[in-house]
């Protein structure tokens, strides 16, 4: 049965996003964590290699904006844009 998530979607600007996003990654990831520990927060992860952008798929457009809110990849600058969009899900691993 198909699942409606909400994809956010990052792009980061600026060159070395690695190196810029060392400082900001402990609590970024804390975030990450307590988003996926209370269930709002089902994958996420960086796109390229060196990163690019960052995916990360949510329940709810409110828990993916309330992320945004409280990411320290957005408050630092490290994110130069960042949109929600619903993604429905037609298959899935169990």
């Amino acid at each position: 049965m198909p699942e409606t998530l909400h994809l956010l979607q990052y792009e980061y600007g600026g060159g070395d996003v690695a190196a810029r996003r060392a400082p900001h990654r402990p609590a970024h990831l804390d975030l990450i964590k307590a988003y996926e520990g209370d269930g709002r927060l089902v994958i996420a992860g960086a796109v390229g290699d060196p990163p690019r952008s960052g995916l990360l798929a949510f329940r709810s457009p409110d828990a993916a904006e309330a992320f945004v809110a409280d990411d320290p990849y957005v408050s630092s600058g490290l994110v130069e844009s960042w949109r929600v969009e619903p993604w429905t899900v037609v298959t899935a691993l169990p």
